[in-house]
């Protein structure tokens, strides 16, 4: 039991250390405009986009699919950022030579970008409600808030997981951007999935996302939690693999860094 509580303890320490030290540059109004207007300004552009080339019955379309696809900003660059940036930061030698449980460490980086993740997408859901009309007269609310969770928390993995990439290469912001900009792209937010090639269903499938958007869709449409259930357990199996391949990299890395005495990273 003591050493559960010391694992839990340097979850909690360590998720809320790692969060604050990745904003500490940012003034409060900086913080608040990056939750506020960062959504505003992607919902809007993408619902514009999309019901001008396809009507405004597809309004609730744009904007339930980007309002979750937000949920990658903290995934993609919070989350990355807290792990690849321990290497910029130099206190990677730090992290490699604690004798600290390695799993709580590592996990712990993402627990507040999946809260913070969930209130973005919040405010992006906010922002379709009061300026795009969008129909929430039907949702399923407590279907809703699981679904988000559940997306933040794949996505979150996926972060891990390039985060871990940033710690072998040097090119993690192009890194970060390219996965931003494909999650747009092949996780149905502005693009339904069956105009979709094949070869790209198969990897939006593969991508988290997907299906947190499509058990979104349906649940603000009226759908009962246990009608997306397939779906949200297989957000959480994807998420559950991208952290364990993260944790899997980042442990290679360790390994190699103390090796070859390159503590700093590669």
């Amino acid at each position: 039991m003591r050493a559960l509580a010391i694992n839990v303890r340097l979850f909690m320490e360590g998720a809320l250390l790692s969060y604050v030290a990745l904003f500490s540059w940012l003034q409060p109004v900086a913080y608040l405009a990056s939750k506020v207007f960062m959504p505003l300004v992607q919902i809007l552009f993408w619902t514009m986009l999309g019901t001008f080339a396809t009507g405004r019955a597809n309004a609730s379309f744009f904007i339930i699919g980007n309002a979750v696809q937000l949920a990658a900003v903290n995934g993609i660059y919070g989350v990355t950022m807290s792990v690849g940036g321990d290497r910029w930061a130099g206190t990677l030698p730090y992290l490699f030579g604690t004798p600290a449980n390695r799993l709580a460490m590592f996990s712990g980086r993402a627990f507040m970008h999946v809260i913070d993740g969930m209130l973005t997408v919040v405010m992006g859901l906010a922002w379709g409600v009061l300026l795009l009309g969008l129909d929430f007269s039907q949702a399923n609310l407590v279907g809703l808030a699981l679904a988000i969770l559940i997306t933040t928390f794949s996505t979150s993995g996926l972060g891990l997981l390039l985060g871990c990439v940033g710690l072998v290469s040097i090119e993690t912001m192009f890194i970060n951007n390219t996965a931003y900009v494909g999650l747009l792209i092949f996780s149905g937010a502005n693009i339904p999935l069956a105009a979709l090639p094949g070869w790209m269903q198969s990897i939006s499938w593969a991508l988290p996302l997907t299906r947190g958007i499509a058990a979104s869709r349906a649940l603000i449409d009226g759908a009962s939690l246990g009608s997306v259930l397939p779906l949200l357990g297989g957000e959480v199996l994807l998420g559950a693999v991208y952290v364990l391949l993260g944790y899997s990299l980042f442990r290679w890395v360790e390994r190699q860094a103390k090796r070859s005495g390159k503590l700093e990273g590669f």
